[in-house]
């Protein structure tokens, strides 16, 4: 028998939100992990906030609707606001109720701004990665540093003398840039836009943008993310970050190894990194002078003659996977933000949200 194609507008319905999702979907596991991290989290909130005054967005909310936002991709504040607003299944993962009211995206900007700063987000990070089950998936002898650009929000337009000798004659639309011939430098140069941001290239061949640089310190065993950090593009930035995290993770002073790329074979980081008992599995930066002579390195075979070093060499590549996933996935790849600070709790949150994917499914593996 065909069914009749009636509409029902019900006022009412008894149906519990936690129903209608399955329970085999991811997002499960993932609300229950961040619920747990967040909860680590209650006190330092709550010095956040004053005792007068109307209630703000509850924090736990503010972040999980963030996460949110990283997991599936969502463009803008305003896009996140109108999914919340119809999909049932996003209200369940904040914390909305059917028919409470969506914020405005301008105040969950606000609030957000406000509660997620680079210290929340790495709290956050600890706390997730501090639970005994996710805890026991971590290696605390084998790590791999490494860093990425990430591409600011500003034109390269914006990049202007500081004397302002260059600027852009006033009252009329922005005057065209030819750069043909003109020597620029971060010295005599800078965005009108993104001020901290910096003109940096990754490499020979490659164009110079103005940009960040994030980093991330990873362990070996599975490749979950343990810090980051993000700063000015600089040559010297990795290496400086690397032992900043190094620092600031370490709970004891046991050996551990550390990998690499080629662009941490540098006589003081290495010396740096064995001052602080750790051994250096970097890989060999070998590449040939003007004048065809292989470059010294600082690696020599009281490392490179173990094991361990190759095996370091395979694994700290999968670092790449983290940055992949944090630029494609979580919209990093041309930040829509402005200032450092900001830039550091959004790289933060995003490896927090890389690691929530993760987690769950090697916690189900046998």
């Amino acid at each position: 028998m065909r069914g009749a194609d009636e509409r029902t507008e019900s006022f009412f319905s008894y149906a519990r939100m936690d129903a209608r999702v399955p329970r085999d979907h991811p997002l499960r596991r993932i609300r229950e992990l961040a619920n747990g991290a967040l909860a680590a989290l209650a006190a330092k909130f709550e010095r956040l906030y004053s005792r007068l005054g109307r209630p703000s967005i509850p924090p736990e909310r503010l972040l999980r609707a963030s996460l949110l936002q990283l997991l599936y991709a969502i463009r803008s504040e305003r896009q996140l606001m109108e999914r919340l607003e119809f999909d049932l299944l996003f209200r369940w993962f904040v914390g909305l109720a059917p028919d409470e009211a969506v914020w405005d995206a301008t105040s969950f900007t606000k609030n957000r701004d406000w509660v997620l700063n680079e210290a929340i987000a790495q709290a956050f990070l600890t706390a997730l990665l501090d639970d005994p089950k996710v805890k026991r998936l971590l290696s605390h002898e084998h790590f791999t540093e490494d860093g990425t650009l990430l591409k600011a929000w500003a034109s390269l337009k914006s990049f202007r003398r500081k004397d302002g000798a260059d600027d852009p004659p006033a009252g009329g639309r922005n005057g065209e840039r030819n750069f043909r011939g003109e020597q620029r430098s971060n010295e005599t140069h800078a965005s009108t836009t993104a001020p901290e941001a910096r003109l940096y290239r990754k490499g020979n061949g490659q164009e110079s943008r103005l940009c960040y640089m994030g980093h991330v310190l990873m362990e070996n065993r599975h490749g979950l993310a343990l810090q980051g950090e993000a700063t000015q593009a600089t040559g010297t930035a990795e290496r400086e970050a690397a032992l900043a995290m190094l620092d600031s993770y370490r709970g004891t002073r046991r050996r551990i190894t550390l990998g690499g790329d080629k662009a941490y074979d540098v006589a003081a980081f290495i010396d740096e990194l064995r001052g602080r008992n750790v051994t250096p599995h970097i890989a060999i930066d070998g590449h040939l002078s003007t004048t065809g002579t292989p470059r010294g390195t600082a690696i020599d075979a009281r490392t490179t003659r173990h094991p361990g070093y190759a095996a370091s060499q395979v694994i700290r590549k999968r670092v790449e996977e983290i940055f992949g996933w944090n630029k494609v996935i979580g919209g990093l790849s041309q930040l829509k933000l402005r200032g450092l600070d900001t830039v550091k709790a959004k790289f933060t949150l995003s490896l927090v949200a890389c690691d929530l994917l993760r987690i769950p499914k090697l916690l189900a593996a046998p």
